[in-house]
């Protein structure tokens, strides 16, 4: 007998999420419930999907060419199943984004909220993932990106401001003591609060004015992983201890305060704000179609 669906969505959920009590979470499911899911699955294929331990779920080869392959095919399941929100009154079921984590902080609280009372049979599921990711692959709807992360065969629809700024700052008792920055090259004097990527690389802070474009590497008094503990970068700038650059939004509420003050402003980058992204292949869910026609309001 084949399997069914729903012990092949079980296994994609556990398998997505790395365990069985996340993928509860994830699917609605109990864990034991996905666990007895999974086992009949294996027992029907005669072969290990999931190699558990007591700490951790991971999958097997034979589990990850099936999860390749299922991903996609589930997510075009849900699809057809979604026609017959064409005759709901309202449309229903779950959106599923991927997002940068500073897309989640700065820009979704102001869309999210509104659009959820607005659609009330629509449920969102947000995972929030720093690096390009396939869409499809990782069991999503759409996503979140700027414009250089996009790849050319997705629509690309515009969300949240369409002009942003890389703001650098400094508190007023920091530039008291250690003077203000007149030139990007004199942060090389300066104590800065850096971030790094999950790789390990620490990206050069960029200025531009009247065409021309400063790099600089400035010595990291904290360095700080990037968007996973900004926060603590943005507290250690208010305390005074050096010189901070990031997304002028996340910079915003110290600098209307007074906590901060503008440093090198005349030389500050502008950017083309984030796009939501999907494939333009495959019939569009409504509740993807209804958040498009949201944030083109």
């Amino acid at each position: 007998m084949p399997p069914d669906l729903l012990e092949l969505s079980a296994f994609v959920s556990v398998a997505r999420a790395g365990g069985f009590r996340d993928g509860a979470r994830l699917s609605g499911v109990s864990a034991s419930g996905l666990s007895q899911a999974v086992r009949r699955l294996e027992a029907r294929l005669g072969v290990r999907l999931l190699n558990r331990t007591t700490r951790s779920v991971a999958m097997t080869e034979a589990g990850e060419r099936l999860f390749e392959r299922l991903v996609p095919a589930l997510n075009e399941v849900e699809t057809a199943l979604d026609v017959v929100n064409a005759f709901r009154d309202r449309p229903a079921g779950t959106l599923r984004l991927n997002v940068p984590s500073h897309v989640s902080r700065l820009i979704l609280p102001a869309i999210v909220s509104p659009f959820l009372k607005a659609f009330p049979d629509i449920r969102m599921e947000v995972t929030v993932e720093d690096g390009f990711v396939d869409v499809l692959a990782a069991g999503c709807d759409a996503g979140i990106r700027y414009d250089e992360r996009l790849e050319q065969d997705m629509i690309a629809v515009p969300i949240g401001p369409r002009m942003q700024r890389v703001a650098t700052a400094a508190s007023p008792a920091y530039l008291a003591v250690r003077g203000r920055p007149m030139h990007p090259q004199d942060l090389l004097s300066h104590a800065c609060l850096r971030g790094r990527f999950a790789g390990g690389a620490t990206p050069v802070w960029e200025f531009e004015r009247a065409g021309e474009v400063v790099r600089v590497d400035p010595i990291g008094l904290l360095t700080v992983r990037q968007t996973a503990a900004l926060d603590l970068a943005v507290d250690a700038a208010v305390a005074g201890l050096g010189v901070i650059q990031l997304f002028e939004e996340w910079l915003r509420p110290g600098l209307d305060s007074g906590a901060l003050e503008p440093v090198l402003e005349p030389w500050w980058q502008s950017f083309q704000g984030p796009f939501l992204y999907y494939p333009g292949r495959r019939l569009m869910p409504a509740p993807l179609r209804a958040f498009v026609d949201f944030i083109r309001i």
